[in-house]
């Protein structure tokens, strides 16, 4: 059921719009692998009840397996279908049909548009069954396996106490639901599935029950296929039946705005499931003996927005702070992510980068970190042809390091420059990384403090900085002259805060020892060393020579 989502991802997701740059040797191999990939997510889903990939994952990883197919005729295994290694023998009386899934409002409103008589109900995330009741007693419980056939777990319906074995009254009926696991007060929004679904699958494949597991499973009971023609008067049944979730959680709808104030609703308030959307029905629909294992055109889901995005690696650049940290970040294909588009990540360090292993090709999960930031998740799958990196040496990188601005040091020094122009500095106002990159690329900056001595002309003929431009830039720099030693200080990357060097000369900051920097008032060993390497440092006291000639006060 999962994969009939594929084609319209595909459609609402330029991710997938352009087919890789493969010879026939790697598409065969790198379809072959997702193919594998994909079916193994399948047989745990569908015959194991494990779900071991968030639903909109799969359905990602499926639209890419799906779009690689199109651009690469014949290669890899034929499609198989996800059911079909579901097992289970016994036939339903009427078909599971599955739902086709609506991309956005958009589409939302297009199929409300075309219907009357609508309902709306939560997509509670647990397992489908179908219940059937003979004279008014339960004789069967079928789990929904491939629509068709499946499991018989009705000797497992006898001890869950959410299923009535007996009806008030003595119907023939047959009830398609769900079975759940009880969330008092759930907020989907908040909490997420908590693994429900595979907590009730994996209950119901045990040998057997505690009573506490048996009480935790609920059921919902999401249409009666042989029941009255109206939606109102099955729903009306069902509650004096004992279902009563069903009228509970159904619910009339005219227009989308009606369908979208019911899905905000669900899905920010307390629900005593886990839910991952919303299904719109039609109340009138065809007989049940026309009932089909496929989606059908009378009832749709309209899932949640996606809590994480797949998306693919295009590159990996290495940034290299003012300090020497190391931080990969990854370029990736645009995706979206609550109406933010993302196109960067971090992968927060070098080790975890080298623990991940991340190459272009691989495909990355993101998720929003405080619903703004976005943040590498995980790798969900890595390409088969992993290529080569030039991966920064660490050792090569620290506190000390890139002073000028050549090749290999071309990202910390953009760095330092930074740092020394933004308010932890000098703050220079207007002077941003956008100013130094202008004076880089003219090659008029080649160590931290060559713009001291740039002229307002000089400025002027710097490609992207007109007069007014050069103007506004040369009064920031003649504020820096003016800036105190301390906060040169500060800007040249002063290990911690400037306060030990207040009111005392150079000379005297140059010769004190690791020992007399730690009798300085909260001074810490580790401190008293880095500020030691500091003023010792060869670049440093060349950077305060310059600043001696340049008359700044203080050096």
């Amino acid at each position: 059921m999962k994969a009939l989502f594929a084609g319209l991802l595909l459609l609402s997701n330029p991710l997938w719009a352009a087919c890789p740059d493969w010879p026939a040797s790697r598409a065969e191999l790198e379809i072959s692998a997702l193919a594998q990939q994909v079916s193994a997510w399948d047989d745990a889903y569908h015959r194991q009840g494990q779900s071991q990939v968030a639903d909109e994952l799969y359905d990602q990883a499926s639209a890419t397996l799906q779009h690689w197919r199109s651009c690469f005729a014949n290669a890899g295994p034929p499609p198989r279908d996800p059911l079909s290694t579901s097992n289970g023998t016994l036939r339903h009386p009427v078909a599971h049909t599955g739902l086709r899934k609506l991309p956005n409002k958009r589409t939302v409103a297009r199929w409300i548009t075309s219907r009357e008589d609508l309902w709306i109900q939560p997509k509670v995330d647990g397992v489908a069954v179908s219940l059937v009741y003979r004279n008014g007693q339960l004789q069967q419980l079928i789990s929904r396996g491939d629509g068709r056939s499946g499991q018989d777990w009705s000797a497992r319906a006898q001890q869950l106490p959410a299923i009535p074995t007996q009806l008030p009254t003595q119907l023939e009926l047959t009830l398609q639901g769900e079975l759940y696991w009880r969330l008092p007060e759930h907020i989907q929004h908040q909490q997420g599935g908590q693994g429900a679904r595979s907590k009730v699958a994996g209950l119901m494949n045990k040998q057997s029950l505690s009573p506490a597991e048996a009480t935790g499973i609920g059921l919902f009971i999401w249409d009666w296929p042989d029941g009255p023609p109206s939606m109102l008067e099955r729903l009306q049944q069902l509650s004096a039946l004992g279902f009563t979730d069903s009228q509970l959680f159904s619910q009339p709808i005219r227009t989308v705005e009606h369908a979208t104030q019911w899905r905000e609703r669900w899905y920010n308030s307390a629900l005593p499931f886990a839910t991952d959307g919303v299904v719109l029905r039609q109340g009138q629909r065809p007989a049940a003996t026309r009932w089909q294992a496929e989606p059908p055109h009378w009832a749709v889901a309209w899932k949640y927005p996606a809590s994480q995005a797949l998306t693919v690696v295009q590159a990996v650049d290495f940034r290299i702070g003012r300090s020497g940290r190391i931080t990969p970040v990854l370029r990736v294909q645009p995706v979206k992510l609550d109406e933010r588009r993302i196109e960067y990540v971090s992968a927060h360090s070098l080790q975890r980068w080298q623990t991940l292993d991340i190459r272009p090709g691989d495909q990355v999960v993101i998720r929003l970190s405080g619903l703004t930031i976005p943040t590498l998740d995980s790798v969900l799958w890595r390409t088969q042809q992993r290529a080569a990196l030039q991966v920064p040496d660490a050792a090569a990188f620290h506190a000390l390091s890139c002073w000028r601005a050549t090749t290999a040091c071309a990202s910390q020094f953009r760095a330092r420059l930074a740092w020394l122009s933004g308010k932890q500095g000098l703050a220079l106002p207007g002077v941003g990384p956008g100013t130094w990159e202008k004076l880089l690329r003219a090659k008029q900056l080649e160590d931290l403090l060559g713009w001291l001595h740039l002229s307002t002309e000089q400025l002027s003929a710097i490609p992207g900085l007109g007069p007014r431009s050069a103007n506004a830039l040369q009064q920031s720099f003649t504020l820096a002259r003016e800036r105190p030693r301390h906060t040169w200080l500060q800007a040249l990357g002063l290990p911690g805060s400037s306060e030990a060097t207040r009111d005392v000369d150079w000379p005297t900051l140059v010769q004190r020892s690791v020992t007399d920097w730690q009798r300085q008032p909260g001074i810490s060993p580790q401190r008293a060393i880095q500020l030691r390497a500091f003023f010792q440092h060869p670049e440093v006291q060349a950077l305060r020579t310059q600043l001696r000639a340049a008359r700044i006060e203080g050096f």
